[in-house]
């Protein structure tokens, strides 16, 4: 597995949340990780289940947590949702990510997912875990204040202070207010991609690593849950063996997905719709605001028409610290770039990405 060290803050302006907007079955485009949960839960016709699915869903009001101590709202029908892939090593989870079960979570997978006026684009902005950020104070789920910290990894934000610790920290970094969360397990994961029916994704080279459970020959495959898990987890068994390297990984998978759904026939199976509803309905965390079936499919409904080719996958521009390979640092002047163009609804401009740190995994999945 790779390294789970994480060490142990900027007031924005008051502003006010947007209202998600409309659901249906293309919601799974938003993000691998949310995705899967999405599409099902729209347009599906099953109200007969909603109560049942309804009390799957987990979720956290990030509003009450966070007060008005967050950036203004830019209100031009564009949104933004911060997606994670959550890294608990509790219960279910240490089967699927392996490692040891210490009580605590990690966002082992960070998204910013915004989605343009008029939902017919999306760029989607991964943010490396190692990445060092000054973490504002926040208090966590038990009521416990942590205070400011200054240079620490992303990830330990979700573990100090939960998900609300992980928004504040995005939104302190960004200026960007997040109209959502949705957060989704690795066991959940592994699941949906099962009752799917597998992924199929062809790889340019061999990936072998024994960390992340994953041994594929170069070619093509139909990947199922577990192979799945291991492939947006891998990172030692190919490239550079950086984070930067699994984030491309996880980039062309998230195209695989989409383009997989088209053909999966999911809405001609009632059982196949209602298994994947229930596997993602049990998995998914999210805000308070989407924490029901409906208020899901509701938020479904803008998102169809967006496919793998109207998605723009970014990487937070980073380069490395020279203090410690192992770390990145933001690059603030492109960064600040890529904040700009998301404020203002406009594409990310190309440049963010150049002369700065990238990984090596680039094209060995397709």
């Amino acid at each position: 597995m790779p390294d789970r060290d994480s060490k142990p803050g900027r007031r924005r302006a008051k502003g006010r949340r947007r209202k998600p907007r409309g659901g249906r079955s293309k919601g799974l485009r938003i993000a691998a990780w949310s995705a899967a949960g999405i599409v099902v839960l729209g347009g599906t016709g099953l109200g007969y289940v909603y109560f049942k699915l309804d009390g799957n869903i987990k979720s956290v009001d990030i509003n009450a947590a966070l007060g008005t101590d967050r950036p203004q709202n830019v209100d031009n029908g564009s949104q933004d949702i911060l997606v994670l892939g959550s890294d608990s090593r509790a219960g279910a989870n240490k089967k699927a990510g392996g490692g040891q079960d210490d009580g605590s979570a990690r966002s082992d997978t960070a998204m910013i997912v915004h989605i343009y006026k008029g939902h017919k684009k999306a760029s989607v902005i991964s943010i490396p875990r190692d990445t060092l950020v000054d973490r504002p104070e926040c208090t966590d789920s038990k009521g416990t204040a942590h205070q400011a910290a200054t240079q620490v990894m992303f990830n330990s934000a979700y573990s100090t202070g939960g998900a609300a610790c992980a928004v504040k920290t995005v939104e302190s970094v960004t200026g960007i207010r997040m109209d959502h969360y949705v957060e989704v397990d690795f066991s959940g994961f592994e699941q949906l991609i099962d009752d799917l029916g597998g992924v199929e994704v062809t790889t340019t080279k061999a990936i072998d690593d024994p960390d992340s459970h994953l041994t594929l020959d170069a070619g093509t495959h139909t990947l199922d849950g577990k192979q799945a898990l291991g492939l947006v987890r891998t990172r030692h068994g190919v490239g550079d063996g950086s984070d930067l390297g699994r984030i491309q990984l996880q980039q062309a998978f998230m195209k695989a997905l989409m383009d997989q759904l088209k053909s999966v026939g999911v809405f001609t199976s009632p059982k196949k719709l209602y298994d994947l509803a229930d596997t993602a309905t049990k998995s998914v965390t999210t805000d308070s605001e989407l924490a029901s079936v409906k208020d899901l499919a509701s938020f479904a409904n803008g998102l169809k028409g967006i496919g793998s080719n109207d998605m723009n996958m970014v990487t937070l521009p980073v380069q490395y610290d020279t203090n410690d390979a192992n770390r990145v640092l933001v690059d603030e002047t492109k960064a600040d770039q890529v904040w700009k163009a998301l404020k203002a609804d406009k594409a990310i401009p190309k440049s963010v990405g150049e002369g700065t740190a990238t990984g090596q995994a680039d094209g060995v999945v397709k």
